[in-house]
């Protein structure tokens, strides 16, 4: 093999370690060189049941007992009164996982706040607002997203802030799912 070949192909290796390890939230490119920001979501969805009920459905699986069903894709790793640091795993592609780390902080019953600690990215913050109108919920979700590296970083934030979102938009769903079923079945007569 000529020299040429031999360092192409090393260029090729480390290149898909890279996007391996970045992709995985095992490797973040944190240098503050270059930083571009972008918006996720917002994404709004009207719940029909009360704020509290709502607020209990998202914040159930961080503050109390992880359910079963959520325990492949949720680990809380430690505990406080209104704050946990939890890990996140997210099926990213072929195998992939993605496993990010996040500061979540709980304000009941209006908002929850989260702020990354480890992942495919340096910094994304986020955060759902519950607003309630005549027995409903306005949920409310919006953040940002920063990627170093210039055009390097804007095409990779692009890359991880579509999934993001779509990740997200997922969870909101479940969560909506959920908190209508219990609304609907607290209404019923026993």
């Amino acid at each position: 093999m000529t020299r040429r070949v031999v360092l192409a192909g090393g260029a090729l290796a480390a290149a898909a370690g890279v996007y391996v390890g970045a992709a995985t939230g095992r490797l973040t490119v944190d240098l503050g060189w270059g930083r571009s920001r972008r918006a996720l979501g917002p994404l709004l969805l009207d719940v029909a049941a009360p704020r509290e009920l709502v607020f209990d459905v998202i914040a159930g699986p961080y503050l109390g007992r992880t359910p079963h069903a959520m325990a492949d894709r949720l680990r809380v790793v430690e505990r406080g009164g209104d704050m946990v640091l939890a890990e996140h795993r997210t099926p990213v592609r072929r195998g992939l996982v993605a496993t990010t780390l996040e500061t979540v902080r709980f304000t009941r019953p209006e908002r929850v706040d989260f702020r990354l600690v480890r992942g495919p990215v340096p910094v994304v913050v986020e955060e759902f607002v519950l607003r309630e109108a005549d027995g409903r919920t306005r949920l409310e979700y919006r953040g940002e997203l920063a990627a170093d590296l210039w055009v390097l970083g804007r095409w990779w934030g692009g890359v991880v802030a579509r999934r993001w979102d779509a990740a997200v938009a997922a969870s909101l769903g479940s969560v909506q799912q959920e908190a209508e079923r219990r609304a609907t079945a607290a209404r019923r007569p026993t």
